[in-house]
């Protein structure tokens, strides 16, 4: 898998039937996930490599909200994890502010890895 399948996943969400595209693609992002661990892993992988970009880190808690609702939900997330359900939907807001340590311990509790790639 690469960006460009990646790519291509994110669309396949937005025109699916008439529902509201918002709800339609985060559905459809949701059931793919589930449907794919690698590329959720890889999802989440490149959502982390552009945490950088303007918005990346609204899109990467978006994204790491979505994969965390294709792995069991926030509630048997929250629970695995140890950390409040309230808190975990919270820090997974656009505009939340998650410390390291709930990203490690909701990525963990999710069975997802964050890993630096650097690019030469």
């Amino acid at each position: 898998m690469n960006k460009e399948t990646v790519a291509v996943g994110i669309a396949y969400g937005t025109a699916k039937n008439n529902a509201p595209a918002e709800t339609d693609h985060n559905e459809a992002m949701v059931a793919m996930l589930r449907e794919n661990p690698e590329f959720a892993e890889l999802y989440l992988q490149i959502a982390f490599e552009e945490i950088y970009e303007p918005g990346g880190v609204s899109a990467f808690l978006v994204v790491l909200r979505q994969v965390i609702e294709a792995r069991g939900g926030i509630a048997a997330i929250a629970e695995k994890s140890g950390i409040n359900r309230k808190h975990v939907y919270r820090v997974l807001s656009g505009k939340g502010n998650p410390t390291i340590r709930t990203l490690t311990e909701l990525t963990r509790a999710a069975d997802v890895r964050l890993t630096a790639m650097h690019s030469a």
